[in-house]
């Protein structure tokens, strides 16, 4: 998307303009580059290698999804899924489970509080807790929760975690805008789930 995002619209609008033009979802990090060549001045115009950035990237964006999922479920028009690897609007259901369950991850982005008091030592906290998770008892679940196939409904098999990987592989690339550090995280679940499903 090239056309410039009309910069009256808060982000949540912005975002279901995407989310519209893109009926089988959206990655987190192609929404990003798309609001980026939208020029869009709610979310930092800065390269995501810097993890604060990327933090901040991520929280204001997550943060947005959140308001827009509330606002279009009040509004009895659609249902927003929310996950990293795929952002989709569906249809709306009612009596859905979905919004009735206590969700931390919505009560976490909907508070501005941990956007501002994050810092960059608080990200590599973050960061080496995930590795402390990876290197612990908790591994395999670590790394199917990065790659995103911890509620996976079917089987698993290798297959499937390779196409996953390169994925992840293709879009947190630094030649793409990616992060090192997240990179070496995915390298890292790969060598675990290969212990385990190989």
């Amino acid at each position: 998307m090239n056309d410039e995002l009309d910069p009256r619209q808060d982000l949540p609008d912005h975002l279901y303009q995407l989310l519209q033009a893109a009926p089988a979802g959206l990655a987190e990090y192609q929404l990003i580059q798309q609001l980026k060549a939208g020029h869009c001045t709610h979310i930092p115009n800065l390269p995501l290698a810097d993890k604060l950035v990327l933090f901040r990237t991520h929280f204001l964006l997550f943060n947005a999804l959140y308001q827009l999922r509330d606002r279009l479920w009040g509004e009895q028009r659609a249902y927003l899924q929310i996950s990293p690897l795929c952002i989709q609007l569906l249809p709306y259901q009612a009596g859905s489970r979905e919004l009735r369950e206590h969700d931390p991850l919505r009560e976490y982005y909907l508070n501005l509080d941990h956007l501002r008091d994050t810092d960059e030592r608080d990200v590599e906290k973050l960061l080496a807790s995930f590795w402390t998770r990876m290197q612990g008892g908790e591994e395999k679940l670590a790394a199917l929760e990065l790659f995103e196939l911890a509620d996976q409904p079917q089987a698993l098999n290798l297959a499937t975690i390779k196409h996953r990987y390169r994925q992840l592989v293709s879009q947190h690339h630094p030649d793409r805008g990616g992060s090192t550090a997240r990179l070496q995280s995915i390298n890292k679940a790969m060598e675990i789930l290969e212990r385990y499903y190989g």
